[in-house]
């Protein structure tokens, strides 16, 4: 049975309890514990983001099904100042803040799908699938 569920990320303690559903859906869904480590990471990285440079916004998280196949997907939405180039956000080490530069970039590898939608003025959307 798929499931659905959306967290507000307003504040660090919120950025907690996305990692806690994470992992939480990540063991219902079989995840062995490498797995459940890379998207509770990735997660955690996106969230950090969101609440950071975004401002706060939220994330969707749903379980999905493709034939026997299962999966998390994960949708990161904001209305902050957006992204003006995002292939160097892309890049590993680039930050605009006193981070490492590996929270974009971090997620993108440990996610096996990755997708960035962002425009100035208006924010940003990261969607990361994970598969079992």
């Amino acid at each position: 049975m798929q499931k659905t569920e959306t967290i507000d990320i307003q504040s660090s303690t919120d950025v907690v309890l996305v990692r806690q559903a994470v992992r939480l859906l990540a063991v219902e869904i079989g995840f062995g514990l490498v797995d459940q480590t890379k998207i509770v990471t990735a997660a955690s990285e996106l969230a950090r983001n969101t609440l950071d440079y975004g401002g706060g916004g939220t994330v969707k998280l749903e379980t999905l099904q493709e034939g026997r196949r299962r999966g998390l997907r994960l949708t990161f939405e904001d209305r902050g100042p957006g992204i003006p180039d995002i292939d160097l956000a892309l890049k590993d080490g680039f930050t605009t803040g006193s981070g490492l530069g590996m929270g974009l970039s971090g997620a993108k590898r440990l996610a096996n799908e990755f997708e960035i939608q962002s425009a100035v003025g208006e924010g940003t959307r990261v969607i990361i699938v994970r598969w079992k």
